[in-house]
């Protein structure tokens, strides 16, 4: 522990670095050059890319980072800096903290505020950036946020994130609008155990279908990459399951839908097959539209 708390005043202040003791998962920390600048975004970069190893290396390890206090500071830095080798890391230690302990960036979400501090609007300053890179690493942190709880997914929901992720999904490079794809799924359901169908939030639903990311979804349906199919098949069903009024139907219809499924009527994926028959054949079979 004494090591984390080193490298936490490290990352915060700047001024020390690591160097690998061996082959294995070891690091020393070195006492602190005294002519070093208090805020040397390079040694900032090597902590936090070590920050990156560690995270990914055990829960346990991660469990230790928590502790000594790296997730906060981590935001901090993701707020004040504007390199992109720095920025990349932070993202990616972001990501894989609160991919194994999401109770923990949830108290630095309620702690926050709703300002270009708080850890969703220095997230969507990353959305707005020019770097390819840096869009798809913040999609990917916003998405194992909104893997979380009730509450992760509301504090998503409620900021500005939420207009630029749905315009990214139609106009951003396939990699960032399939990531971008996760976060706003994950957004319109609550988590699930087991092969149970997760419950809609059908407020988060009808306020990203109203915002048009449907056709978005409908696009990653029709594409050949076997996962973002997924995706887009996985959202025309809640689309379907989850709209108030049964309206769901008329939405894809009016989108092309219906023909974006058709094309795995014969698919040599059984998965995809199943799913998008079976999507068809229960909400536009023999007795769709005769009521209307």
């Amino acid at each position: 522990m004494a090591m984390l708390e080193t490298m936490s005043k490290c990352f915060s202040s700047s001024s020390s670095s690591f160097s690998s003791a061996s082959h294995g998962a070891s690091f020393s920390v070195p006492d602190p050059p005294l002519s070093l600048p208090s805020r040397d975004e390079e040694i900032a970069m090597e902590i936090a890319w070590i920050i990156v190893y560690l995270s990914a290396l055990s829960d346990i390890a991660t469990s230790m980072l928590l502790k000594g206090g790296i997730l906060q500071l981590l935001v901090e830095r993701l707020a004040s800096s504007d390199s992109l080798q720095l920025l990349i890391p932070v993202l990616r230690s972001l990501g894989n903290l609160v991919s194994v302990d999401p109770k923990a960036m949830l108290t630095i979400l309620i702690g926050g505020k709703n300002t270009e501090e708080s850890v969703i609007g220095v997230l969507a300053k990353c959305l707005r950036s020019d770097h390819r890179v840096l869009k798809k690493e913040a999609a990917w942190v916003l998405s194992n946020i909104a893997a979380g709880s009730i509450e992760h997914k509301r504090m998503i929901h409620s900021t500005e994130a939420m207009p630029l992720l749905i315009g990214l999904l139609s106009t951003s490079p396939f990699d960032i609008r399939k990531e971008v794809a996760y976060v706003l799924g994950n957004l319109c359901v609550e988590s699930a155990e087991g092969d149970t169908k997760p419950r809609i939030i059908q407020e988060h639903l009808v306020s990203i279908v109203s915002g048009g990311c449907l056709p978005g979804f409908i696009n990653l349906v029709r594409s050949p990459d076997i996962e973002a199919a997924r995706l887009g098949l996985q959202f025309i069903e809640l689309v379907l399951r989850g709209m108030p009024n049964g309206e769901g139907s008329m939405i894809v219809e009016g989108e092309d839908g219906i023909d974006a499924m058709e094309r795995f009527q014969f698919h040599e994926n059984e998965e995809l097959r199943v799913m998008a028959n079976s999507l068809v054949d229960k909400y536009f079979g023999e007795d769709y539209g005769i009521n209307e």
